[in-house]
């Protein structure tokens, strides 16, 4: 990854961790808590990528998982989110640009129910019952319900600041300039006719070899046409 994209990725994930456990996980709403870190990933995997999105994914579940108030074993939310990054990436969507808001919120819900039973499936595995006590139809309807409600505020706005800080004006730029130059050096200035009977070594050859053969039928007495 490009280091313009390192570092909004990584502050895009700290401010929503932050906004997250300080804010959301304060409401106190029933059921799940509005996944701000998840949105972040998908928002900036629709833009980057599979690969791009799996890295952001494993980064942003990563600190989620070391954030307090920590009741789960470390690496199980970052490989939940290095997942759903990946399989996000891959519907990115052509130059990064939304047609429609109909696929980015499929895929929100598919991410919210399918994080929530990776969560669970990752904490069955591990010994974590926690999940069966609170209800998991419970949390997959409000995971789903919550997210998809605050994806219109998050993931558009995210998307569009990806591909404006992903985009390099000066490196653009140059390469339009150097594009200009070496095409007016061969087209301008220059009296050479690529590919033409004027000019260059090619022209050259044919005008010596016409006037060897003129001058050889001079001598010999043989009209040339």
């Amino acid at each position: 990854m490009r280091f313009n994209r390192i570092l909004l990725s990584s502050t895009l994930v700290v401010v929503a961790l932050v906004l997250q456990v300080s804010v959301l996980a304060r409401l106190h709403l029933p059921g799940a808590v509005p996944d701000l870190v998840l949105l972040t990933v998908l928002a900036l995997a629709l833009v980057y990528g599979h690969v791009g999105g799996a890295l952001i994914g494993f980064g942003a579940g990563l600190l989620a998982d070391l954030a307090p108030p920590a009741d789960h074993a470390a690496g199980r939310y970052a490989l939940v989110l290095c997942v759903i990054g990946y399989l996000a990436g891959l519907v990115k969507p052509e130059n990064g640009q939304l047609k429609s808001a109909t696929g980015p919120m499929a895929v929100v819900v598919a991410a919210a129910v399918g994080s929530t039973l990776l969560y669970a499936g990752v904490g069955a595995l591990v010994g974590d019952t926690a999940a069966r006590h609170v209800g998991l139809p419970g949390l997959l309807f409000t995971a789903a319900l919550y997210d998809l409600l605050l994806a219109p505020f998050v993931v558009p706005g995210l998307m569009t600041l990806a591909r404006r800080a992903d985009n390099n004006p000066l490196e653009t730029g140059s390469s339009a300039k150097a594009s200009d130059i070496s095409s007016g050096w061969l087209s301008s200035g220059t009296g050479l006719r690529i590919g033409g009977r004027r000019g260059g070594f090619g022209g050259l050859k044919v005008k010596a070899a016409r006037a060897r053969v003129a001058r050889a039928g001079r001598i010999k007495g043989v009209k040339r046409l």
